[in-house]
């Protein structure tokens, strides 16, 4: 794990500051995954870990995955290069002109099918909760969630079991208790979702 974080910090990927986090909430670390998995060798380096616990697991048994799915656009490159290390097609989700996410571009789940969401940061599980929904309102079923950066707050609860690459604390709030907008210090949205 203290792996990824050197290779997050060598691609500039570990920003601080004030951040309007994907999930809705502030927080004062920012972690911009693409510049790090912009490196296809670093990408692989920080994925390593997660795809040896993934494969351990699948071998006993334990975990079932056919197919890998990254909402957009943070998951995309993860979901790739899980697929590539573990020989498994990956696709992704992605929001449509009304926000909602979907399944477009012709990628199909089949009923019983075994999915792993990919992510790049987890902070509540939003975005992976809302492909869930889409993929399991096509009969599959969501078998584990995996990530590069896990930034949940302690009992932050996930409804699958998750594989991170790293595990970091970083503080992030309700937006009506954030103690950086009580400082007078602005928030800047550097992700994709559009709120």
């Amino acid at each position: 794990m203290s792996d990824t974080l050197t290779l997050m910090k060598e691609s500039g990927a570990l920003l601080e500051g004030h951040f309007l986090l994907s999930s809705g909430r502030h927080g004062d670390r920012y972690f911009q995954c693409a510049r790090l998995l912009q490196y296809p060798d670093r990408a692989a380096a920080a994925l390593s870990g997660v795809v040896e616990r993934l494969k351990a697991d699948m071998a006993s048994g334990k975990l079932k995955i056919d197919v890998i799915v990254g909402p957009a656009m943070g998951g995309i490159v993860v979901a790739y290069e899980l697929g590539r290390q573990l020989g498994l097609p990956a696709f992704f989700t992605e929001r449509d002109d009304t926000g909602a996410m979907t399944l477009r571009r012709g990628f199909e789940v089949r009923e019983g099918q075994n999915i792993l969401i990919a992510e790049d940061v987890v902070t509540t599980g939003k975005s992976s909760g809302e492909s869930a929904k889409v993929l399991e309102a096509k009969g599959a079923k969501i078998t584990a969630l995996a990530c590069v950066v896990d930034r949940r707050e302690d009992g932050v609860p996930l409804l699958w079991p998750l594989y991170a690459a790293a595990k970091v604390q970083a503080s992030n709030w309700d937006p009506a208790e954030c103690d950086l907008c009580k400082k007078g210090i602005p928030a800047v949205k550097p992700g994709s979702r559009k709120f």
